[in-house]
């Protein structure tokens, strides 16, 4: 199940080059997740890297 951003998303981008599947980008207003791409970073890493680097815990 992929992961979300919701709506408290500040648009800060620290979660977009930590994807390793390239699954975000910058929506309007905020960053979004294509649930296609998105693995949760499962074989990647231990845990979600955009969920990591968040500032703002909106993922």
């Amino acid at each position: 199940m992929a992961l979300k951003i919701f709506e408290d998303c500040v648009a800060c981008g620290a979660c977009e080059p930590v994807c390793p599947n390239q699954a975000i980008s910058e929506g309007d207003p905020f960053y979004v997740i294509d649930p296609e791409k998105c693995t949760e970073c499962v074989g990647f890493h231990d845990e979600p890297q955009c969920v990591s680097v968040c500032p703002v815990d909106c993922i």
